[in-house]
């Protein structure tokens, strides 16, 4: 919109605020790239250990490269004492986002500052705090549920060790595989919301952790990390695929969108979406199908209702769409959702992070004022109690 000859881009929507070497998002061409790799490539060949040293160095692991981050993430994944104590005085009933976001805060005061308060950012850093991620969201999963947290294992990869942590036994190699399938589409995504926050905060030269509290924070909103969540409680609200129509046609009458369908970004199917669907669907035929078969039929519900309404137009699945099956197969409560999308970006913001810091500008754009105009200061005895200004009229 025009104010006074000024555009104005609500959500900055179209606008272009820096550049970046990590990732491509190309909407229209439905292609995601980390570092010039297509996410088709990636998502099928390359471990999520191998993407962090990819967003994080620059290339792809050698064998002897993979091996050493490998075991610097392994040494580094246990959190201090005191943050597991505080969970375990945190009531049962906390939401886990707050939970997350409160003990990565917390992470700095365990780690030595200089004369100015700042922590070390590096890359050594970064790979203790993608090391630590997972700890604190599987601790939380088994104290919110009255067990007792598990401690990591060196081990194992990072999704192994996850869901290790989580169940208490190493988990099958096809739930390996969408645990780590997952954690590499989710690594990074350009300037999304909670990336946009980590850069925002660490151009004011504030520190790792500051940054990714940030993050975290702004990843916790519905139309963002909390989006999966929403699917949740959707196919919850569906309750089995042969009502997946009628619910299309409920909400869509009701002038609402159905959640986990299109995407801001992309103008044809997430790239993403069909590689979790492939091992959201693996993972469904060795556990309970019911959840991967509901986000089929609202899928191809949602588009059969949409092309009666336009036949010009498609909607698609989106990346959170079946993060929802695949993490009910997985034996996750909805409201775990968005801290487990945590554990896959904290690759992309810590590299962003570093990105920022290594040619930095604070940034510090403007408003368009759309308020009153200048007018005199009323002393308090010519107030109004409604919050009007009791001022003559000129």
């Amino acid at each position: 919109m025009s104010t006074t000859g000024i555009v104005v881009d609500r959500g900055l929507e179209g606008v272009v605020v820096g550049s970046t070497l990590l990732s491509n998002v190309e909407g229209k061409e439905g292609r995601l790239t980390y570092r010039g790799y297509d996410i088709d490539d990636l998502a099928p060949n390359a471990c999520f250990e191998e993407v962090v040293h990819l967003l994080l160095y620059g290339r792809l692991p050698s064998a002897k490269q993979l091996d050493e981050l490998r075991k610097e993430l392994g040494a580094h994944r246990m959190l201090p004492e005191p943050l597991i104590n505080a969970m375990e005085r945190v009531p049962k009933d906390a939401w886990p986002m707050d939970v997350l976001r409160t003990i990565v805060s917390g992470l700095a005061i365990f780690v030595p500052v200089d004369a100015h308060g700042a922590h070390v950012s590096d890359v050594h850093t970064a790979i203790e705090l993608i090391a630590k991620v997972p700890t604190a969201v599987a601790m939380w999963d088994r104290i919110r549920r009255g067990l007792e947290p598990i401690e990591p294992r060196h081990d194992l990869s990072q999704a192994a060790n996850f869901l290790y942590m989580c169940r208490g036994t190493e988990p099958s190699d096809v739930a390996e595989d969408a645990m780590d399938t997952y954690l590499v589409l989710l690594a990074d995504h350009s300037f999304n919301a909670s990336t946009f926050s980590a850069r925002v905060t660490a151009s004011t030269k504030a520190d790792l952790y500051a940054a990714v509290t940030s993050a975290i924070a702004t990843l916790e909103g519905e139309a963002h990390g909390g989006a999966a969540s929403a699917v949740g409680r959707v196919l919850l609200e569906v309750g089995k695929p042969e009502r997946a129509e009628a619910y299309v046609r409920e909400v869509l009458a009701r002038g609402e969108r159905i959640m986990g369908m299109g995407h801001r970004e992309y103008k044809v199917r997430d790239p993403r979406a069909r590689h979790l669907e492939a091992v959201a669907k693996k993972l469904s035929e060795l556990h309970d199908p019911k959840w991967y078969k509901i986000a089929r039929a609202l899928e191809d519900a949602s588009n059969l209702v949409l092309r009666e309404k336009k036949p010009d137009k498609s909607i698609y699945a989106n990346v959170d769409f079946y993060t929802a099956p695949l993490f009910y197969s997985l034996g996750f409560p909805g409201d775990e959702f968005t801290p487990i999308f945590a554990c896959g970006r904290i690759a992309g913001w810590s590299a962003h992070v570093l990105e920022q810091l290594a040619d930095n500008r604070l940034i510090r754009p403007q408003a368009t004022y759309s308020g009153p105009p200048v007018h005199a200061f009323e002393p308090i005895e010519r107030r109004t109690g409604n919050g009007a200004a009791s001022h003559p009229s000129s």
